[in-house]
């Protein structure tokens, strides 16, 4: 799909409905692998995936007090004992129906659909996911949206839990080993405190050794790292709709490097999103094919930013309003993502 310049082009893969290339001015600034294939045997980090049932963490990989029950999930989070981004093989894993060429909002655009089935990783309920991806030029700029929408359509129970989001790795600077020297200013600079294990405290604070929301900082070789969820709201356990769709577009992050001129700017309308610095990423080499080696990629060649609500809403009941999904309501959410060379 082009975004009427075809040196501003998307690739996206019915596996996980994920984003294989994401170019601008020629570049592309996800990173990714060569063939479809490889996302199905060396995707251990999620590349470009649609995120679901769940995403981030589930604290004790279980679900309380849900539909009058309690549901066990896998664990899937290291050392922690958590379930991870949907579980062992959550949406990023599954193949999609699509893409589906469509004219959404007056943007060319594809459709991507998921029914997951009562019971896939231990999550109750069937449910259906739509994936819209809609591309366009606006002031010279390149432009994808992302929009998610989830409806409850079995029968087996009277709610579930839900949350989307793309896993993403952007390099801003193309060809380089690491985002060292990336410019980076976030939307906000509280956080959620988390314990040992990767959970929120339920504190919410300002995070240590980086400048006040709007101020730029720039990333080093090992410094800062960051593996944590921004509070863009924090009121979010008591106003966040279930589908924001109708909110305001919020500032999340700009991230630009001066070595290549370009420049990515994340708007959205969900109340937090984690940002991770990408230190405990590796990404395996390939060879496609036709006997073209691609090398491996190790920690800090990508930077994950994942609009979502709180870490743990499934699994915190007073929490769990942001994502608690009844027969006859719509889950949903949206995310703009604005690239250019300057």
């Amino acid at each position: 799909m082009t975004a009427t310049n075809p040196d501003s082009s998307f690739t996206f893969f019915s596996q996980g409905a994920l984003i294989q290339e994401f170019k601008v001015a020629g570049h592309n600034i996800v990173q990714s692998f060569p063939e479809a294939k490889f996302y199905s045997t060396h995707n251990y980090a999620y590349l470009g995936e649609t995120i679901g049932r769940t995403t981030n963490r589930v604290k004790g990989a279980k679900l309380e007090n849900l539909n009058g029950r309690s549901y066990e999930l896998a664990v899937n989070d290291g050392e922690n004992p958590n379930s991870l981004h949907g579980g062992t093989r959550g949406w990023g894993k599954q193949d999609f129906e699509g893409p589906k060429p469509v004219n959404r909002n007056g943007k060319e655009g594809v459709q991507f659909r998921y029914v997951s089935k009562d019971g896939e990783e231990g999550y109750p309920g069937t449910v259906e996911c739509l994936v819209w991806y809609t591309a366009g030029v606006e002031d010279g700029k390149t432009v994808l949206e992302v929009e998610y929408q989830v409806e409850l359509i079995g029968d087996e129970c009277d709610e579930t839990v839900v949350g989307v989001t793309n896993h993403s790795y952007f390099q801003i600077n193309p060809g380089a080993a690491t985002t060292e020297g990336t410019v980076v200013t976030l939307g906000t600079d509280k956080y959620l405190e988390l314990d040992a294990h990767q959970i929120p405290t339920g504190q919410i604070t300002t995070f240590p050794n980086i400048p006040p929301a709007g101020k730029a900082f720039t990333l080093g070789a090992t410094e800062p790292a960051i593996d944590d969820c921004f509070v863009i709201d924090p009121d979010a356990p008591s106003s966040c709709p279930l589908d924001t769709r109708n909110q305001p577009l919020r500032h999340v992050a700009t991230i630009s490097h001066p070595d290549s001129g370009l420049h990515l700017e994340i708007k959205s309308m969900e109340p937090a999103f984690q940002f991770y610095t990408g230190d405990g990423l590796y990404i395996p080499e390939v060879e496609t094919d036709k006997g073209v080696k691609v090398g491996s990629r190790g920690k800090r060649s990508g930077i994950a930013i994942e609009p979502s609500r709180y870490v743990d809403c499934a699994g915190r009941e007073e929490w769990r309003g942001m994502c608690r999904l009844k027969k006859g309501q719509k889950w949903g959410a949206k995310t703009m993502y604005r690239a250019w060379k300057e």
